[in-house]
């Protein structure tokens, strides 16, 4: 089909831009205040952890994106976070940018500056970074302030990446960086750095620890804004929706968002374990299940699971698959010390799941049978591990070698989730009918110090008992 007026056909909804409202566009225009950003508060741990790992590859070009944009359809994108690594080295994350970390080991930022309006069309017609249209980001001398980082516009980045110095990329994350660098001579460099950047997050940092609290208590209070809402849940058709929206909002005012798609599962939808599909009614009788955590405006999230009874009270049998659960839990962190294998906590967890689910008859095997690695039926019921390391990202650190995570011990400052959990399927004939449709998990952040386990989320009762008597509190 052929336009009449081609002039018309532009792609785009907008009408094109004239010379004449160009002209008129570029004039007129307050001269900006002097600007003086105060550093953000991770400027300065980001620079430590720059100068670690300039350290860790001496003599080499280390290059980590941000990241682009993900199209959430046309020409609308999702809300754009920008990768952990790249948050953790510099506290910035504005889409596109890149940190370089030169062979010297001095380090540059690459962004997109906000330009003067009289130099260019881009503060109303970039869609992107333009200030009319999403507020744009700072000049050069801002970010040089705000981040404590020397700062250089993109248009320099393909300079920066030119020649033949020895390189390692966080690669998969921006395909023009990868494009840019020509793989190292070694095919496991690239590998090997992106571990060494899960793995620097292991540990957490006295800042880090202080941002994963504040996103703890943040949490607290969404579930306590959850159990208070319980009732015009049940009167919603879609209820869990309406919970999930109430957290979401406490979410969205105390941090920047929640750090994972919230599970908001009543009844048997608790026996999917990411049940995100969050459309279904909580009724009378319901246990609730919801696993959120509130994200930080610096991006550490928390990552805590209540079971809840939508009533304010425990069925019998509610009450005695909760507290399997809960004795687990109990188990997991008793063992939370360090130089503990990782895996201890969930090995604890399950023996007690597994003498459990014997004792009730639902497992036929011994315990000792149904835990060893060739038998496993345990798992039918609680199919997923225990727990793992928190921070930047829900599952965080994931990248790390298993020598140092899976397979490793446990360490002061290390940050994690212990949420044994059991899900009787409503269709499952190997239990009791009494049992079905029943999914139990609890699940809360763990910091581990020298003198053993803190519970961050411990303002939030994990006890059936004191779990009702919070709940009669509230609603």
């Amino acid at each position: 089909m052929t336009l009449e007026n081609p002039w018309l056909d532009t792609g785009s909804h907008d009408l094109p831009v004239s010379e004449a409202l160009a002209a008129f566009m570029r004039t007129g225009w307050q001269e900006a205040p002097p600007a003086d950003p105060a550093p953000v508060p991770a400027a300065p741990w980001a620079a430590r952890r720059r100068a670690a790992l300039a350290a860790r590859f001496p003599g080499e070009r280390l290059v980590v994106p941000a990241g682009l944009p993900a199209v959430r359809s046309n020409d609308c994108d999702h809300p754009f976070r920008p990768h952990s690594a790249f948050s953790y080295l510099t506290g910035a994350g504005g889409p596109g940018e890149v940190l370089v970390i030169d062979r010297s080991g001095a380090a540059t930022l690459f962004l997109h500056p906000r330009p003067a309006r009289a130099d260019t069309d881009e503060f109303y017609r970039d869609r992107r970074h333009g200030e009319f249209w999403t507020g744009g980001g700072p000049s050069l001398a801002e970010a040089e302030a705000a981040y404590g980082i020397a700062c250089a516009p993109l248009s320099e980045l393909p300079a920066a990446l030119a020649g033949g110095a020895p390189s390692r990329v966080l690669r998969g994350v921006d395909p023009r960086v990868d494009r840019a660098v020509r793989k190292h001579l070694r095919r496991d460099a690239d590998d090997e750095f992106a571990a060494y950047l899960a793995e620097m997050r292991l540990v957490k940092d006295e800042w880090e620890v202080a941002e994963l609290r504040r996103a703890v208590d943040a949490t607290v209070r969404g579930f306590e804004d959850v159990a208070r809402a319980l009732p015009a849940a049940m009167a919603s058709p879609r209820g869990e929706r309406y919970v999930e929206g109430v957290f979401g909002l406490l979410a969205r005012l105390e941090g920047n968002a929640t750090g994972y798609p919230s599970i908001v599962a009543a009844g048997s939808h608790a026996c999917v374990l990411h049940w995100t599909r969050n459309d279904g009614p909580v009724r009378e009788g319901d246990l609730l299940l919801l696993d959120a955590g509130v994200e930080t405006d610096s991006l550490y999230t928390a990552d805590v699971t209540r079971t809840l009874p939508a009533s304010g009270r425990f069925s019998p049998v509610q009450r005695q698959v909760y507290e399997l659960v809960y004795e687990a839990q109990q188990a997991a962190i008793a063992t939370l010390k360090p130089g503990a294998r990782f895996r201890d906590f969930h090995l604890a967890a399950m023996r007690v799941i597994a003498e459990g689910l014997h004792e009730w008859g639902v497992l036929k095997q011994t315990p000792e049978r149904s835990l060893a690695p060739e038998e496993g039926l345990y798992r039918r019921y609680t199919l997923c591990s225990s727990g793992h390391m928190l921070g930047l990202d829900v599952h965080d650190c994931a990248r790390a070698r298993a020598e140092t995570y899976l397979d490793g011990v446990l360490a002061a400052g290390n940050v994690l989730t212990v949420e044994p959990g059991l899900y009787f399927q409503p269709d499952d004939l190997t239990v009791p009918p009494e049992f079905r449709g029943i999914g139990v998990r609890i699940e809360d952040d763990l910091l581990i110090t020298p003198d053993g386990p803190v519970l961050l989320s411990a303002a939030l009762p994990r006890h059936p008992a004191e779990v009702e008597s919070w709940l009669a509190g509230l609603t």
